[in-house]
């Protein structure tokens, strides 16, 4: 029996919302993302198999399975891995929203008093607040340089959340075991060194081009890679610094959350940040 001929296919699952991602798609080639003639893209629901998918912890700290239900739910996004950071806040937002409905209950800590209240957050409008944001990827430094740089991919976070995580699982083997302190030592030294490899390789990853004073074009990667690691480093933190307000231009801005007056008294202070995050405590309905 065909699917049109099928009784239960009325019943499979449509498009609850449609989205555009912040990056506009700039930063993708067709085999990363299939385009609309609106720039809009449908978001399905979750099925059985992705909420399973979703509650797997190894599939989510590989990455793995956030994925796969991007995949699944929004199938003009081919290459998930190659999402950058906001876009891949924006897919999340719209999966959820998708899924569950407009809105999503976030428990927060109170500074000073450490309360943990909850709060209702209406999903579209977190939407609608980065509908807009023209991103902009260029910026010239100081020393005459004009620097274009791209977002972190989703598998560039992968990789490092990973590292940091192997990162903190040796300090903690390492800093319980019997070993002399000098190979101790010799541990961190060598778990430290991976970490700033990885952060070495996605600071030249993430450097585009870059256009010298007398408008030189250098886009060759290994002329970029010999620059920042022989360059002084007041430069690279001018451009590290940048990197940052880039990646967070399109971002889930956090909540901003007016204390109690019975709070102010005792120390909290009148408005304070919470950000919105996705995982398992909050994602599912």
């Amino acid at each position: 029996m065909t699917e049109n001929n099928d009784p239960l296919s009325k019943y499979y699952r449509q498009p609850s919302i449609y989205i555009t991602l912040p990056s506009k798609g700039k930063y993708y080639s067709n085999q990363v993302l299939e385009t609309t003639t609106t720039g809009e893209f449908p978001v399905l629901p979750m099925t059985a198999k992705d909420e399973l998918g979703f509650k797997t912890p190894d599939a989510l700290m590989g990455g793995q399975a956030t994925v796969d239900v991007i995949k699944s739910c929004i199938p003009n996004i081919k290459d998930p891995w190659q999402l950058v950071n906001f876009d891949v806040d924006t897919v999340l937002l719209a999966i959820r929203i998708a899924s569950y409905g407009e809105t999503m209950d976030i428990t927060y800590a109170v500074p000073v008093t450490n309360e943990r209240p909850t709060t209702t957050v209406n999903l579209p409008t977190l939407l609608d607040n980065i509908k807009n944001v023209e991103v902009s990827d260029e910026f010239n430094t100081p020393h005459g340089l004009k620097i274009k740089v791209a977002p972190l991919t989703y598998r560039a976070m992968t990789r490092t959340q990973l590292a940091q995580y192997e990162q903190q699982k040796i300090y903690a083997t390492v800093n319980a075991s019997t070993m002399s302190e000098e190979d101790k030592s010799r541990q961190f030294a060598t778990s430290f060194a991976k970490v700033n490899e990885i952060n070495f390789s996605l600071l030249v990853d993430s450097i585009i081009q870059i256009t010298t004073s007398d408008e030189q074009v250098v886009t060759d990667k290994q002329q970029i890679k010999n620059f920042v690691n022989n360059c002084e480093a007041k430069i690279i933190n001018e451009v590290q610094d940048k990197l940052v307000e880039v990646r967070q231009q399109a971002q889930i801005k956090p909540l901003k959350i007016k204390a109690t007056e019975e709070q102010i008294k005792q120390g909290v202070p009148a408005t304070f940040d919470v950000p919105i995050t996705f995982d398992n405590s909050n994602f599912f309905g």
